[in-house]
């Protein structure tokens, strides 16, 4: 097996296991290296860990263990993958099925490096964005179908890196213990969150289909959304506004760049109202309008609406991206505090993990000053406890958030 010498100085983030290793770490000759699993030293020759090597990945070398005793193999990816599973035992044991939608797999946070994996009712969905996770795909696809047994699986590669680990984009389907390509457009997956209803139709929308990192902060908006008018901004299919029309909001309007996210939320809230999960008069309440956000932000009414939710893609991908975003943060903020009304709230959110929550609220107290407001902090958010945050691992915290009053 091959090892691997980090340069002097190099090594000190990966004695306290953070995973990754870019090549300008690594002493040993490149070109001697193969793709595979490799014992990772100091440069005096003292264990850092077992790592996965691969010259093709943008983040060329992996520490998957930090366990001497350890040997990387099939049984070491089985036995990782099903800790994992078993960390989330609470939410397989919800007896009243009020959630059956969640993570299971929260890449590097789990010990699995560019590995997400998302349960849907009776269907897992698997999003790969590394080479090595790639690599295993096979095994990691029947320990997850031998543990779990669900009606189906989806694999799709990550867009958002499949060109940085040169990766091809792809969908693949599982089912019965095989691959297969299915004949016809399959039927939506029905699932539940805090016993509201949603469909995905496999291989369909954005990455995961559904985001279930929000789950305790959609419940966080709704004592604030009685008899409200509420503004959903980048909606997606409306899981916000879902709760917002639960709690007995008086009128929800769903901006989103997305034409087919719109049409979803109307069928989850035609769903929930069919279920009586919401006010039969809801279809009534809801307004949908395709747009660019961050334009439509500066026509909007002002001293209309009583609470805003903000929940913006992904707009830094990387640390160099970070300025550009922050720059976007302040303006979608900065107009939502000038347009609410005195005393509203809102929820906003940042999904990049270059943008800490101290920069997050730094941007937030920026905003304010430009829109002339005062901001009381009631609240703040973060991910939901299935997206754990491993200390040893910044990056594994991404989605920050706050709940805040407008003053004027």
């Amino acid at each position: 097996m091959q090892t691997i010498t980090i340069k002097g100085g190099k090594e000190k983030q990966l004695l306290r296991h953070h995973p990754w290793v870019f090549s300008g770490a690594i002493a040993t000759d490149i070109a001697s290296l193969q793709t595979g699993v490799s014992k990772v030293e100091t440069d005096e020759g003292y264990f850092i860990a077992w790592g996965w090597y691969d010259k093709e990945s943008h983040i060329p070398l992996r520490l998957l263990s930090w366990n001497e005793k350890d040997t990387i193999d099939e049984t070491w990816w089985k036995n990782t993958i099903a800790q994992s599973v078993l960390r989330r035992k609470a939410f397989f044991e919800d007896k009243a099925g009020a959630t059956t939608t969640f993570r299971i797999i929260f890449s590097e946070a789990d010990y699995l490096p560019g590995l997400v994996v998302d349960v849907y009712g009776t269907m897992l969905r698997i999003i790969i964005s590394s080479r090595v996770a790639h690599e295993q795909q096979d095994l990691i696809v029947s320990t997850l179908y031998s543990m779990l047994k669900p009606a189906l699986i989806i694999i799709t590669t990550d867009s958002s890196f499949a060109s940085a680990e040169h990766l091809s984009e792809s969908l693949q389907y599982y089912q019965d213990g095989q691959y297969f390509t299915p004949s016809k457009r399959l039927d939506p997956i029905r699932f539940r969150e805090d016993n509201l209803y949603y469909e995905v139709v496999p291989g369909k929308g954005q990455k995961s289909g559904f985001y279930c990192d929000q789950r305790e902060n959609r419940k966080a908006i709704e004592p604030y959304a009685k008899d409200a008018v509420v503004l959903d901004a980048c909606s997606y299919t409306g899981a916000f506004s879902l709760h917002a029309l639960r709690a007995g909001a008086k009128q929800v309007d769903l901006l989103d760049s997305s034409e087919q996210a719109l049409r979803q939320a109307l069928v989850h809230v035609h769903i929930n109202q069919d279920m009586k999960m919401i006010s039969e008069d809801s279809r009534d309440k809801v307004t949908i309008t395709n747009c660019d956000v961050f334009e439509q932000m500066r026509v909007i009414p002002s001293d209309t609406y009583d609470l805003m939710i903000l929940d913006p893609p992904k707009l830094a991908q990387t640390k160099a991206q970070a300025e550009n975003a922050q720059k976007a943060y302040k303006d979608l903020n900065r107009l939502a505090m000038q347009k609410i009304k005195n005393g509203g709230v809102i929820a906003t959110f940042s999904c990049s993990s270059a943008i800490s929550l101290e920069q997050f609220r730094m941007i937030l107290a920026w905003s304010a000053k430009d829109a002339n407001v005062e901001i009381q902090i009631l609240q703040t958010l973060g991910q939901s406890s299935d997206h754990p945050i491993r200390l040893s691992f910044p990056e594994s915290e991404y989605l920050t958030g706050y709940l805040l009053r407008v003053i004027r």
